[in-house]
């Protein structure tokens, strides 16, 4: 199976809560339907990306970084890759690379969230398919390239520090641990 097609049937078989998801999720759809390279980042109408929320239950707090070109703290995640045979796998790909951290579990369930949010051209938009994934009881973390910074932040914290989106994310992961 390719990445496209993992990408329709996820987005497909996509149970969203909350607000907007069931039609952010048809305009997913509609975006991969009207264009086959709409997950590479070389399709200037927009293209799907692929995120995960490093987030430890036990101690109440996620994992976030510093974006070095945007310069806010975000999950992980980023651009697919041609080696990507899955979403689930991109993400999981880019919170490994961006975190330091091997041996993350992805949490049961699928993707937790969609946001859609405008880029600077010459692309147009991120369709980005948000997942959280667990790191291991000894995790230790590191910055990666493409940060300023890697920290963990209490969830009473991230409000403070980053934007709707993310805290959107946090409470969707938190609905489906049962926190």
């Amino acid at each position: 199976m390719s990445l496209y097609d993992d990408a329709v049937l996820v987005l497909k078989g996509y149970e969203g809560r909350g607000e907007g998801q069931d039609e952010l999720r048809q305009s997913y759809l509609d975006h991969l339907a009207a264009h086959p390279d709409g997950l590479w980042k070389s399709c200037h109408a927009g293209h799907v990306t692929a995120s995960a929320l490093v987030i430890d239950p036990a101690r109440g707090q996620v994992l976030l970084t510093l974006h070095r070109k945007l310069r806010m703290w975000l999950q992980m995640g980023g651009h697919c890759e041609p080696g990507d045979s899955t979403l689930r796998g991109a993400a999981l790909r880019e919170a490994t690379e961006e975190s330091g951290i091997t041996g993350l579990t992805p949490v049961p369930g699928g993707p937790v969230r969609l946001d859609r949010h405008p880029i600077p051209a010459p692309c147009h938009w991120h369709y980005d398919v948000q997942y959280a994934v667990l790191p291991p009881p000894d995790a230790r973390h590191a910055v990666s390239e493409e940060s300023l910074d890697v920290r963990w932040f209490p969830y009473a914290e991230v409000a403070d520090v980053a934007d709707d989106s993310v805290v959107r994310l946090l409470d969707a992961t938190r609905a489906r641990l049962g926190e």
